[in-house]
């Protein structure tokens, strides 16, 4: 019997995701554990491997495609001695639910690729359908119309079948029709002239104009952007955010850093072992300062305080599109050049979005350095399940009182948020103070 080969989940929060490249085509053959595939989540590309032995009968899914459903079927593997006469349209016997809002039917089959030579339709009008009927569309469709207000019923569609592809919605946004201000239907009319219609959005027409003048252009949001806007949303409407400042006076962690980096060993290509930046001395003593106060890592629930028993560190790094937090397992218990090495192996492989969900998800504290860009000082949103976020700004010289005189010394402003809820105000002070000592007598991280 034909396998269908599903849209895997990537990670416990994961509803879509892009199919980004098959590595085999109709016609190969494969083994449990080839990798078939490359999926881009919202946060990462990952590998998809093969759980069955077989032969590639079809392909359902194109490269590239984005709005794949979980457990939506994109390819079929063949058994030895079957061929593609044994493929049925709506799926073999280990059939998984494929993403539609309609009726049991047969699948419409999927949108010519951008290499495909099929051209939209020349109807001159929507497609006449009666309620209730059912509107073929392609999940990118569906969300870029809900995006633009456009009402599907009122287009024609220019895929297989009369589907309504990307390239419908984006004809209908340049010429103005389909929207549902525009599209009411004559049955309509009579309760329209009973009752005050309501006003059409003032800046439908302006944005269309300023849309054909190239005024600007639509990005569509990816997954990642989706998911920080969500997350970061959910964190400031739930969670009540309590900030401490504090000025670190950072001299002596520079000097030990410039002490360590220069005695560094070499290894077989002549290149130091390691070395070390100001982030991985600050990853190291927020890490401990955790362990100083035990209370302080923790983690709101509605039933329960977690309490974790090692400080597990997130990082936030910037990567095209928008950021993701590596996180440093169990920092308190590594020395400065392995969360040195460790940090930098994880900040090229998130630019490279090749991270596992278990090296971003989880942890109990935070990162977030903005010095290098000149940031003086910033306030961070927690990022639940965490209830501490540490932000850090610039180190430069101030003007400092040292033994009743003015002195100059570099310091560096840091910003604490904790989740009120798991870390009160005099817990949040206990932790800070606890990090400033870190800081400012580094020897202390040695030992």
């Amino acid at each position: 019997m034909p396998i269908d080969i599903l849209m895997p989940a990537l990670s416990p929060t994961m509803e879509e995701g892009k199919l980004a490249k098959w590595l085999v085509k109709e016609g190969d053959t494969v083994s449990s554990g080839d990798v078939i595939a490359e999926i881009e989540t919202d946060k990462a590309t990952m590998e998809v491997e093969a759980v069955d032995e077989g032969t590639v009968g079809k392909i359902f899914v194109a490269d590239g495609t984005e709005g794949v459903k979980v457990n939506e079927r994109i390819a079929v593997l063949l058994e030895d001695g079957e061929d593609a006469s044994a493929i049925s349209e709506g799926g073999s016997e280990k059939k998984a639910p494929v993403y539609d809002d309609g009726p049991s039917e047969p699948e419409p089959e999927p949108e010519p690729t951008p290499t495909q030579t099929t051209k939209p339709s020349a109807s001159a009008g929507p497609v006449p359908r009666v309620d209730g009927e059912r509107i073929f569309a392609s999940p990118l469709a569906r969300r870029l119309a809900a995006q633009n207000d456009l009402d599907l019923s009122a287009l024609s569609g220019s895929g297989p079948r009369g589907r309504i592809v990307q390239r419908d919605i984006e004809a209908a946004l340049k010429s103005g029709t389909g929207t549902k201000a525009a599209t009411a239907s004559a049955a309509e009319a009579p309760k329209a002239a009973a009752a005050p219609a309501p006003a059409a959005p003032p800046s439908d027409e302006a944005v269309l104009k300023l849309f054909e003048e190239g005024a600007y252009e639509l990005v569509p949001h990816d997954g990642m952007r989706k998911t920080i806007a969500r997350r970061l949303t959910e964190s400031k409407q739930t969670v009540p955010h309590f900030y401490l400042t504090a000025d670190c006076n950072i001299d002596a962690l520079l000097a030990l850093r410039a002490q360590l980096n220069s005695s560094a060993p070499l290894d077989d290509d002549g290149k130091p072992a390691y070395k070390l930046s100001v982030n991985d001395m600050i990853i190291k003593a927020q890490a401990l300062a955790l362990k100083a106060v035990p209370e302080a890592n923790a983690s709101w629930t509605e039933a329960n305080m977690v309490l974790h028993k090692h400080s597990d560190v997130g990082v936030a790094v910037s990567i095209p599109g928008g950021l993701i937090t590596p996180i440093i397992r169990r920092a308190e218990e590594k020395t400065l050049s392995t969360i040195s090495n460790e940090m930098k192996d994880l900040a090229k492989r998130a630019k490279d979005r090749k991270l596992q969900p278990s090296e971003y998800q989880g942890g109990s504290t935070a990162v977030s350095n903005l010095g290098m860009f000149g940031v003086r000082d910033f306030y961070a949103v927690i990022n639940p399940p965490h209830a501490t976020i540490l932000a850090v700004g610039a180190g430069e010289k101030r003007a400092i009182v040292k033994d009743d005189a003015v002195a100059i010394a570099t310091m560096m402003t840091v910003t604490l948020a904790t989740d009120h809820r798991a870390v009160d105000g005099a817990l949040g002070a206990q932790l800070l103070k606890a990090f400033k000592g870190f800081i400012e007598s580094p020897m202390s991280m040695l030992v």
